[in-house]
């Protein structure tokens, strides 16, 4: 971890054992949303004023590369900047750029300097040299971009040179191992001056992440036309305009945390920032919640959640491939429920910040849970009792910090290693946890 934030925590965080949970929690800026919209602002004629993003590691690596790149950047607040569009064409032709573990900064960016006519290296931490990035280097190249691997073929870090992007009509892209690579090839296309498709080949995994692309893009005036889930065609007079200002939503993934906690803590408790007018797929979680038997109440950008009137949450057997972030929350629910669970459709989570579908089944059984793992299922069976005192390691994946932290509601006291690593899109998690938890 680089951010203040991330430094600021101890090697090890001791929760205390918690029964109740309520309150209320304004949620930080989505992530997916920042970095996305971020990119659109640099890319787009005119000034762009972004609200509420959100102050993380990754909105920093992107908004360091933009910076490099010769965009103008005015940080007016953490979660507050102004963004001098440079019309689709970055002013430097030569850059070095380290993107940590973003991967919503890697993908899209790769995407966007393949076509930008100049030299650019990129890398990042050890595990984004370890996370698959050939599939949208082939349909680069497929258009004529001059991409190298530097490490073993098909993972970062790359050295991108200046090429002459030419195009077929149609561009085939694999879907079902990340749609951070449809999407970095969507916000790609509209500096081409000319209309292209893409063709996904295979079952696109994560579509409500490409919905949130097209949302945006056409808050930057771009109109994506959608054939089902199997074809994106960008038309050839698009060009991206300024909304002039623009307000970033809350964090959808990170509301699944506090929704759980008032689930399994009693509640109500209450995030502000997301709900019914949300372009974000991970506010289905309160769906999936109330299917449990939880009490979810929704507004316009509030939700809220509460224990079951019987007491115990149901146990559940779930297709999670739309919402894979949130869906680590409900392994740690499965603890909770009054059978065995089961998170099916989550092959995505092998080639995330880490192995999710391993580290998880690994830290579950430190609670004392019975656990069986596939190539992209989990099964979760709870023990009579939480095991008290796990300490519980976090492989530098803020996901796993935080969905571990509800094991406490449990009644037990647990360790979170390494907690700095909410700083990547949460970084004063904890604090936010500890307002509304308590014994």
């Amino acid at each position: 971890m680089t951010t203040s934030a991330a430094k600021s925590h101890p090697a090890a965080l001791d929760l205390a054992a918690a029964r109740r949970a309520t309150g209320t929690v304004r949620l930080p800026g989505s992530k997916s949303i920042s970095n996305r919209t971020l990119l659109l602002a640099a890319l787009a004629d005119g000034r762009t004023e972004i609200f509420d993003l959100l102050a993380s590691d990754d909105t920093e690596r992107m908004l360091d590369a933009l910076s490099a790149l010769g965009v103008a950047v005015t940080r007016m607040a953490p979660d507050h900047c102004v963004i001098e569009g440079v019309g689709g064409k970055f002013p430097v032709k030569q850059a070095e750029l380290f993107l940590g573990n973003a991967g919503t900064a890697f993908r899209p960016l790769t995407a966007a300097l393949a076509v930008a006519g100049g030299r650019y290296k990129l890398s990042g931490v050890a595990r984004m040299h370890e996370r698959p990035i050939g599939d949208l280097v082939d349909a680069l190249r497929a258009m004529g971009a001059d991409i190298r691997y530097l490490g073993e073929p098909g993972y970062p870090p790359l050295q991108i040179e200046a090429a002459a992007i030419q195009p077929p009509a149609a561009v085939p892209v694999r879907g079902d191992v990340s749609s951070q690579f449809l999407t970095g090839l969507l916000l790609m296309l509209p500096l081409l001056d000319r209309e292209v498709a893409l063709e996904v080949q295979g079952e696109l995994i994560s579509k409500p992440y490409v919905d949130i692309t097209l949302a945006l893009m056409r808050r930057f005036g771009v109109d994506v036309e959608r054939e089902d889930w199997k074809r994106f065609t960008v038309p050839a007079a698009a060009c991206y305009r300024t909304p002039g200002q623009i307000w970033v939503e809350g964090d959808a993934s990170s509301a699944s945390y506090f929704l759980a906690a008032g689930a399994l803590g009693g509640g109500p408790v209450r995030v502000e920032g997301v709900g019914r007018a949300s372009i974000q797929g991970d506010v289905q979680f309160a769906a999936a919640l109330a299917g449990l038997g939880a009490r979810i109440e929704m507004g316009e950008n509030w939700i809220s959640a509460a224990a079951p009137a019987s007491g115990r949450l149901s146990a559940f057997d779930l297709d999670l491939n739309l919402i894979p972030d949130a869906a680590m929350t409900l392994a740690v629910v499965a603890l909770f429920c009054d059978g065995p669970c089961r998170l099916r459709n989550i092959a995505s989570w092998r080639v995330k910040e880490t192995d999710r579908i391993a580290a998880m089944a690994t830290e579950l059984r430190k609670l004392g849970a019975t656990v069986e793992e596939g190539a992209d299922w989990l099964g979760v069976s709870a023990p009579a009792a939480l095991t008290p005192h796990a300490a519980i390691d976090t492989y530098d994946d803020h996901r796993i910090a935080m969905c571990f932290s509800l094991a406490a509601l449990g009644g037990v006291p647990i360790t979170i290693r390494e907690p700095g690593c909410v700083a990547k899109t949460f970084p004063d998690y904890f604090s936010v946890y500890q307002s509304v938890v308590a014994a």
